[in-house]
C-alpha cells in the first residue's frame, strides 16, 4: 500500500491548489456552490495528475534505474510490478472523470481540459520533455490550465495577468528544478534527462534571472491596474508584492547557494521561510479582498 501512495505522488497534489486561485481571487471564499465546485475540480484533477506520475515512472523506468534517487521509485526498484503500476494508472484517471461527474455546472467544458491536461503530458512523458525549453514551456503550461479549468468551474473571470503571471511563475521554478539536472550532470558526468545536455549553468542563471524579474514585474502591474483596483475596491494590493520578491529572492538562495533546487514542491513543504511567506502572502490578500465580506458578514451576526 506504501508502494502505490508513492506511485501516485500524493506530496505533489499541493501543484493543484492553482486550481482553487480563480475561487479565491473571485471573491468566491464564501460561496458554498463555489467552493464545493473548486474542491471537486481540484480532487479531480490530483487523480489524473497521479495517473500521469504513474506514466512517467514507467517510461523513464530505465532511467530512473540508474539514478541515485530515482531509483527508490516503486516501478524503478520493483516494488510495483509494471503490469499493476499501468492498472494503476488508469484507475486514477477513470477515478478524475468519476469525479467531475459530481460538478453541477460546466462539468463538459471542464472535462474537456482535463483530459486535454492528461493527453498533453502523455505525449510529454513519452516525447516533448526531451526538447530543452520545450519541457519548461509545457510544464509551465500546465499550471495555466490548472487556473483556466478552477476558473470555468466557478464561472470566474480569468483574466490576462493571472495567466501570465502563472506562467511566468511556474516557468521560473521549473528552470530553477533543472539547474539541479545541470549541477548533477556536472558531478556525475552522466545527463539526468536527455535536454540537460542543451542546459548549462550560464544559460539557466540568466533564464531564472529574466523570469524571476519579469514575474515580479508583471504582478506589481497586476496590483496596480485600475481593473484590479476597481474590481477589489482597494488600492492596497501592491502590499503583497513584498511577499512575492522574498519568494522568488528566497527561491534563487535555493537553486544557486544550497544548489538545493530539484523538487520545488519540497522546498514548500519543508522550507519554513517559503512556507511564511506563502502563508504571509494568503493572509494579506485574504484581508485586503475579503476585507469587506467580513464586516458585512460580522454585523450581520450581530444584528
Amino acid at each position: 500500500m506504501k508502494a502505490l501512495f508513492k506511485l501516485i505522488r500524493p506530496k505533489q497534489w499541493t501543484k493543484n491548489v492553482f486550481v482553487l486561485l480563480p475561487m479565491f481571487f473571485g471573491g468566491m471564499l464564501f460561496n458554498p456552490d463555489a467552493l464545493q465546485a473548486s474542491i471537486i475540480t481540484f480532487f479531480a484533477f490530483c487523480f489524473a495528475a497521479s495517473s500521469i506520475y504513474c506514466f512517467n515512472d514507467l517510461v523513464d523506468v530505465e532511467a530512473d534505474r540508474r539514478h541515485p534517487v530515482k531509483c527508490q521509485r516503486p516501478v524503478a526498484s520493483g516494488a510495483i510490478s509494471v503490469g499493476k503500476a499501468y492498472i494503476l494508472m488508469m484507475f486514477m484517471f477513470a477515478l478524475s472523470m468519476l469525479t467531475l461527474l459530481l460538478l453541477e455546472r460546466n462539468t463538459w467544458q471542464v472535462t474537456l481540459i482535463v483530459i486535454f491536461y492528461w493527453l498533453l503530458n502523455i505525449a510529454y512523458c513519452k516525447r516533448l520533455k526531451d526538447y530543452a525549453i520545450i519541457d519548461v514551456c509545457i510544464i509551465a503550461f500546465g499550471f495555466v490550465l490548472r487556473i483556466l479549468v478552477g476558473g470555468i468551474a466557478v464561472n470566474a473571470m480569468i483574466t490576462s495577468w493571472i495567466v501570465l503571471m502563472t506562467f511566468l511563475l511556474t516557468l521560473f521554478l521549473s528552470f530553477t528544478k533543472r539547474r539541479d539536472d545541470v549541477i548533477r550532470m556536472k558531478q556525475t558526468g552522466e545527463a539526468p534527462r536527455k535536454n540537460t545536455i542543451r542546459y548549462n549553468l550560464t544559460f539557466i542563471n540568466e533564464a531564472i534571472t529574466i523570469t524571476g524579474s519579469v514575474t515580479l514585474v508583471c504582478y506589481i502591474m497586476y496590483t496596480v491596474s485600475p481593473q484590479v483596483v476597481e474590481r477589489f475596491h482597494t488600492g492596497y494590493l501592491y502590499l503583497t508584492s513584498i511577499f512575492v520578491l522574498l519568494g522568488l529572492l528566497r527561491f534563487i538562495q535555493i537553486a544557486v547557494v544550497d544548489e538545493k533546487s530539484g523538487d520545488p514542491t519540497k522546498v514548500i513543504l519543508r522550507d519554513r521561510f517559503v512556507q511564511f511567506i506563502v502563508v504571509g502572502w494568503g493572509l494579506m490578500f485574504l484581508v485586503i479582498i475579503y476585507l469587506h465580506q467580513l464586516r458585512d458578514l460580522f454585523l450581520q451576526l450581530i444584528s
